[in-house]
């Protein structure tokens, strides 16, 4: 069985889209190649890494990458989970099935660091759940 490959955008490849690829390592297994990317690079939050960790799964190794990295592949799916990814990334021109979701950004929350973490910790379940639902309908 050939891998597909699955490449998740976001903005700056710092949360939302790394929340998603570590979901999808762990759900779609060997079934696919994961790749996540953004408009721009800006490194992988650490409230993204630590709110991972709370769920078990450990994305302290991911690298924030940019899209322009992955135009050598051809994507099976892109799964975008911001609109500002959807309406700027200059979206890859394979035959990819695309998908997308807006899901909040936890990393512009202003408030105490309870408040954040709450806030990470809903993205991250909303990402979850998404995930889980991608992969039981195309993998």
């Amino acid at each position: 069985m050939t891998k597909k490959k699955i490449i998740v955008l976001c903005t700056e490849n710092s949360c939302r889209s790394q929340i998603a690829d570590g979901y999808l390592k762990i759900y779609a297994g060997e079934k696919a190649a994961i790749y996540s990317a953004g408009i721009r690079a800006k490194g992988v939050n650490p409230k993204a890494i630590a709110s991972m960790q709370e769920d078990g799964i450990d994305i302290s190794n991911h690298t924030s990458n940019t899209i322009e990295e992955y135009n050598h592949l051809d994507f099976d799916f892109v799964i975008t989970v911001c609109d500002n990814a959807l309406e700027s990334c200059p979206i890859i021109t394979s035959n990819a099935k695309k998908f997308h979701h807006n899901f909040p950004d936890p990393g512009k929350v202003v408030g105490s660091d309870e408040e954040v973490k709450k806030a990470f910790s809903e993205v991250r379940d909303q990402i979850n759940q998404y995930i889980q639902q991608f992969v039981a309908e195309y993998l």
